[in-house]
């Protein structure tokens, strides 16, 4: 592995880049680590990229105060520092959220696209309430009060249940997340604009994976927004909930495989 820093963000380096790209785009509130399974099991067949989004793990923090625009033009620069064509950009929740704006904004730069448990539409007003309701609990209670409400919820009972270790690890990477950089992801979000209307534009090859106990963007959910995508491949990813990549590496990385050696 290999680390580099473009544009004040922490970029990790797996694999040759004579390979086929992908870079993948961590959810939140956590960071390039989500996709060690990815990155360990995926770097021999194709050059992996994983960056820490910006306020998060090992990139700049600065003021607190992103915009999801910015997001987008952070996950361009790393494309173009990197002299990266025909790449696949593979995202989950926020990351997906930047994903599909980037495609949206420029579809000629990158081949394929993965998608894993997110969503096109913007946050309602009752999603608002809950992002202001994030930020008040950070301000009030501290950041590891916010990660205990908010992290375990995001995997499946059965995970909870038979993989302690693994929810302990990601909830401490969690509580080592700087809070600024955590609030400043939650208003990123709330910034961000709906891309539902722009789906049935997609050119590029598209995969979509939900998990099948993901409670806050569900199979049927993903499914619908799968059918908007032309010709699009949709999974349902078993015993995983809204963090299949950890929950169910194996079968992820199986349809990630499959997937990119049909393009």
């Amino acid at each position: 592995m290999q680390q580099r820093t473009i544009n004040s963000l922490s970029v990790k380096l797996y694999g040759d880049k004579k390979n086929p790209p992908i870079i993948f785009v961590h959810g939140f509130p956590f960071d390039h680590r989500m996709w060690i399974n990815q990155l360990e099991n995926l770097q021999n067949e194709f050059y992996c990229v994983a960056y820490d989004v910006r306020g998060l793990g090992d990139s700049y923090i600065g003021d607190g105060q992103y915009t999801m625009e910015a997001f987008v033009h952070d996950l361009f620069s790393i494309i173009n520092e990197l002299h990266l064509k025909n790449v696949t950009v593979c995202g989950l929740s926020m990351g997906g959220y930047i994903a599909l704006r980037a495609v949206e904004m420029n579809q000629d730069k990158i081949k394929a696209l993965i998608l894993l448990d997110t969503k096109s539409e913007a946050d309602d007003n009752l999603g608002k309430l809950k992002r202001a309701g994030a930020v008040d609990i950070i301000n009030l209670h501290g950041l590891n009060q916010f990660v205990d409400q908010t992290v375990p919820s995001l995997f499946a009972e059965e995970t909870l249940k038979d993989n302690q270790e693994l929810v302990d690890r990601i909830l401490g990477q969690c509580y080592d997340q700087d809070s600024h950089g955590v609030k400043g992801s939650v208003l990123a979000m709330v910034s961000r604009t709906d891309t539902t209307s722009f789906l049935a534009s997609i050119k590029i090859p598209t995969l979509v994976m939900a998990g099948s106990f993901d409670t806050l963007t569900p199979p049927a959910m993903m499914r619908k927004m799968s059918e908007k995508i032309p010709n699009s491949e949709f999974a349902i990813v078993p015993r995983g909930g809204h963090m299949a990549p950890l929950e169910n590496p194996d079968f992820v990385n199986d349809m990630i495989r499959g997937f990119l050696k049909k393009i």
